[in-house]
């Protein structure tokens, strides 16, 4: 599992601990103080992987995730002092896959790391069809009445545990554990942020409704599509 990760933190204390941190582990590792130089690093060193603070002087957290995601979609975990879930939220809008609030355990951001980096789709030999969609794990592809969306890896991952369980209701935990690990099922907004990513890509196209809402317990697959109400 280990590969390349990118670490973009203005504070060059954190950047040394990661580093070490990550090293130890196996990784090959490459630090930037400044954002504007990190996406220099990340078009030059493309990594497996990008960890960056969301404030920073010049460019924020968020427009490098923005930039990052117009041309890759290379896992983004975001570091910040700020817990409020409207951070969170616009994080998760601009491309991020997670977010870790500082101070933090270092043992805690090596399992999150460790997680993105291994939570590829599982293989399978066969796609697999239902209604209206085609959804190829090994190729990582989906169509939607045979037109390809595409989808960011942590958007695929989500579509997919979905997919393999089409007509059943998903609880919010079980969505989050599954997707983002357990460390994260308490979490909602990041079921909302990328539930709504869904709906957009999936349903713009065909005109109908594919994900529904069940209040307060979680989200049921529709494959064919239906009509009904969505929060």
């Amino acid at each position: 599992m280990p590969g390349r990760i990118l670490v973009i933190d203005d504070e060059s204390q954190i950047t040394r601990v990661l580093r070490a941190a990550l090293t130890a582990q196996g990784f090959d590792v490459r630090t930037a103080n400044d954002p504007e130089e990190g996406l220099l690093v990340f078009r030059d060193w493309p990594p497996d992987l990008v960890v960056t603070d969301l404030v920073m002087p010049g460019l924020s957290g968020v427009e490098v995730c923005r930039a990052i995601r117009s041309q890759s979609a290379v896992p983004i975990l975001i570091l910040s002092v700020r817990d409020h879930e409207r951070s969170k939220v616009e994080a998760l809008d601009a491309g991020a896959d997670d977010y870790v609030t500082k101070p933090f355990g270092i043992q805690e951001l090596l399992a999150r790391v460790r997680a993105h980096l291994r939570r590829a789709p599982e293989r399978t030999t066969t796609a697999l069809e239902a209604g209206d969609f085609v959804v190829d794990a090994e190729a990582h592809s989906i169509t939607v009445l045979g037109k390809p969306i595409h989808l960011t890896p942590k958007e695929f991952e989500l579509l997919l545990h979905l997919a393999r369980h089409a007509g059943k209701v998903m609880t919010h935990r079980a969505l989050l554990t599954a997707v983002w690990g357990s460390q994260s099922a308490h979490q909602p907004e990041y079921l909302r942020v990328f539930i709504g990513q869904l709906r957009k890509k999936l349903e713009a196209e065909a005109g109908k409704q594919y994900i529904q809402t069940e209040p307060w317990v979680g989200y049921r697959f529709i494959p064919e599509g239906w009509s009904g109400n969505q929060e």
